[in-house]
């Protein structure tokens, strides 16, 4: 069920099955020259959408924009700052909590946002109990990043070895390839590609990265790669969703 295409008594049945609710949340930045700008988002709206498929699980409305301040000196990139996903994601779980939702599993698709959740968790735990919000000390929040499901990390490895890279990568490509067929990008890539430099601010990442992949070499990537990434993402977390779901 896709909570944007249900209405409130859907959802209100909903709740007397399942207490347990899917939040895609990816980015909307830079993917080199030939990735797709929503290219996290789309990932990993598209594998929640088969993780809630395949678990009967409701699925909420996909955060397309995260933390990805680094990568602003490339045109299109629109970032949150931490603090301000921090309140974003609060500002969710608040909702959906005094609804009666008490499990919430965030399938990610972007890594700057990793250590963002983290936080926000922390934070929103704090804030229920301090709202007293019946079944506050219930609710459970899980990040979990497709990208970095050990069949999804094998298969990557196997068909790319080192031009996976870290972002831009091919396996990500090939699933917005995958999902969104109509829109392949084709572009020149140097054979020269940066790789290995620290991150700091927006202007060092484009000097040091200056076409926005870090290692990558994304003209590896196809539709039916795609499609293997895609079944064993869903695969892994439909699994890793439902343990969730019903441990204590």
């Amino acid at each position: 069920m896709l909570l944007h295409l249900s209405t409130w008594p859907e959802v209100e049945a909903y709740l007397l099955q399942s207490r347990g609710i899917i939040l895609p949340i990816g980015s909307t930045e830079q993917h080199g020259p030939t990735g797709l700008i929503g290219t996290d988002a789309i990932c990993a709206e598209a594998i929640a959408r088969g993780v809630g498929e395949a678990t009967q699980a409701m699925i909420g409305p996909t955060i397309n924009v995260g933390m990805a301040l680094h990568h602003t000196a490339f045109p299109g990139t629109i970032s949150l700052r931490p603090s301000t996903l921090i309140q974003v994601v609060r500002d969710y779980i608040t909702c959906l909590s005094k609804a009666g939702f008490t499990k919430f599993y965030f399938i990610n698709g972007h890594g700057g946002n990793i250590a963002t959740l983290k936080a926000a968790f922390s934070e929103t735990y704090a804030h229920l109990e301090d709202l007293q919000i019946h079944n506050a000390q219930k609710v459970q929040c899980q990040v979990a990043n497709w990208f970095m499901c050990s069949p999804v990390y094998k298969l990557a490895k196997e068909l790319y070895g080192d031009q996976e890279g870290s972002h831009a990568t091919p396996s990500e490509v090939a699933v917005t390839q995958y999902v969104y067929p109509e829109a392949i990008k084709q572009a020149p890539l140097s054979p020269e590609v940066g790789k290995g430099h620290s991150i700091y601010s927006a202007a060092d990442f484009r000097l040091h990265y200056p076409d926005g992949r870090m290692g990558s070499n994304p003209a590896l990537a196809t539709p039916e790669h795609g499609k293997q990434f895609y079944d064993l993402a869903v695969k892994e977390l439909s699994n890793s969703y439902l343990e969730f779901l019903n441990a204590e």
